[in-house]
């Protein structure tokens, strides 16, 4: 925080109106993976119901228990075809060690992401949260999260984000991106009255793909 101060005194000013931010994690990286899957498409209070139901049928969800359960009962948690489909495969290449988590969690950043994205279901932004708010990395800026790109619209007063113009700022606030992040999520989400988005067409900034961590709508 005190970094991201003295580097940038607009986004300072934030910092000091919102104060600290907690954020929750999930240090199980293998737990992390299944509930970005779970969670695509549905809200907070689904997938935590479904991950409820999970842990109430194998007690400890771990890739052996998901890896031997049928595409059917996986659903009968609550989930999709598809994503029964994808953590099973997560499930049985952990189990059959094609896919290391151990390895995942000592790889640089672009690294990780690109391993991590390689899994059928997870996406680059899937990846890059699995980073921040699992393995806890400080230097994650997703360019392809809306809320960020609306934060900094509202920060900033500017009408597009650009990856020309992103790139900017993720030189400005490296190598704590990630603080720099839960702050611009925070801002996107209402977190200070009377800052509006500058974009010329406010119904662009929300997707239909997934949630953000402001809450809205990940495309």
């Amino acid at each position: 925080m005190e970094y991201l101060k003295g580097k940038d005194k607009i986004l300072g000013a934030v910092i000091d109106e919102i104060g600290h931010v907690d954020r929750e994690t999930d240090t199980d990286l293998f737990s992390s993976v299944v509930h970005h899957i779970i969670g695509q498409q549905i809200s907070t209070k689904a997938q935590a119901t479904i991950w409820q139901r999970m842990k109430d049928s194998f007690g400890d969800v771990n890739a052996a228990a998901i890896a031997e359960a049928s595409i059917s009962e996986l659903q009968s948690f609550g989930m999709t075809f598809r994503k029964a489909e994808y953590i099973q495969d997560f499930a049985k290449k952990v189990q059959d060690k094609e896919f290391d988590l151990q390895r995942i969690a000592l790889m640089p950043d672009a690294d990780a992401i690109k391993e991590l994205a390689s899994l059928k279901g997870i996406g680059i932004w899937t990846a890059e949260m699995i980073l921040l708010f699992c393995l806890q990395r400080p230097d994650i800026f997703s360019f392809d999260d809306l809320a960020i790109q609306r934060g900094l619209r509202m920060v900033y007063h500017h009408r597009k984000i650009d990856r020309k113009l992103f790139e900017k700022y993720r030189r400005r606030f490296s190598p704590y991106c990630s603080v720099a992040s839960l702050y611009l999520w925070a801002v996107a989400g209402g977190a200070i009255p009377g800052m509006k988005d500058y974009a010329p067409n406010k119904g662009g900034s929300r997707g239909t793909r997934r949630k953000d961590k402001s809450g809205q709508k990940q495309g």
